[in-house]
C-alpha cells in the first residue's frame, strides 16, 4: 500500500514509519520536516498536501498539538489552538481526504489516554481526545467506497516520559505503540478506538 504518515517526524510517527516501511510505500509528512509538509490547522494546507502526494491507500495521523494547563489558566486561545490543531486538523484530514483516498482505503487518527483517564491540566486535551473518539465512531457509519476509519488512543510513551524526566511506570515504548497503527492500517475493523495497551508485548 501507499501510506501517508502525518506527524512522521515525531516520536510515535517515526515508530509508525519504521513499522510500515518494510511492507509498504511510506510518505513522510511533517509540520516542518519530512518529504512533504502540512499545517493541520489550515484546511487549504491539507488540500495542497493531498494534491501534492497524489493517490494513497491509507492516511495515518500521529500529529496534532493541544494545550496543557490548569483549567483556570487555559485561555480562549488555548482552547482554539487545541481544537483547530489536534481535533479539527485530523477531522479535516478525513473530510477532505474522503473523496481522494483509493477505494477501501483507511484513515487512522490519534486521540489519547487522557480522554478516558484525565489528569489535572488535561482539560483541553481530554476534550479534544474525546471528540476524536466520538467522531471516528460516527464517521465510520458514513464513509463511502468501503473506506475505513479508526483512532489510536496511546498511553504515555516511554521515550516522552524519559525526555521529560517523568516516572516511566505505565509507559510504552513507541515501537509497541506503533503496533496499534499497523493493526488499523492492515486490519479490517472500522469505527474502533484502539487502546495501545492491548498491543503491549
Amino acid at each position: 500500500m501507499r501510506i501517508a504518515v502525518i506527524g512522521a517526524t515525531g516520536t510515535i510517527g517515526q515508530a509508525v514509519c519504521r513499522a510500515l516501511a518494510s511492507r509498504h510505500e511510506v510518505i513522510k509528512v511533517g509540520n516542518k520536516g519530512g518529504d512533504f509538509q502540512v499545517d493541520l490547522a489550515n484546511p487549504d494546507s491539507i488540500r495542497s498536501l493531498y494534491q501534492a502526494i497524489g493517490p494513497v491507500d491509507a492516511v495515518v495521523s500521529a500529529a496534532g498539538r493541544a494545550a496543557f494547563a490548569d483549567l483556570t489558566k487555559l485561555t480562549d486561545e488555548d482552547f482554539a489552538f487545541s481544537l483547530s490543531h489536534k481535533l479539527m486538523g485530523q477531522v479535516n484530514l478525513v473530510r477532505i481526504g474522503a473523496a481522494l483516498l483509493r477505494d477501501r482505503g483507511s484513515f487512522t487518527l490519534t486521540s489519547g489516554v487522557l480522554s478516558q483517564e484525565p489528569m489535572k491540566g488535561s482539560a483541553a486535551i481530554s476534550l479534544v481526545n474525546g471528540g476524536l473518539d466520538g467522531f471516528v465512531r460516527a464517521a465510520a457509519l458514513e464513509l463511502p467506497r468501503g473506506l475505513r476509519i479508526n483512532v489510536v488512543s496511546p498511553t504515555w510513551v516511554t521515550e516522552t516520559l524519559k525526555a521529560r524526566g517523568m516516572d516511566l511506570a505505565g509507559g510504552m515504548p513507541a515501537d509497541e505503540v506503533a503496533l496499534a497503527y499497523v493493526e488499523s492500517v492492515e486490519g479490517t475493523q472500522t469505527g474502533q478506538v484502539l487502546n495501545t495497551r492491548m498491543f503491549r508485548r
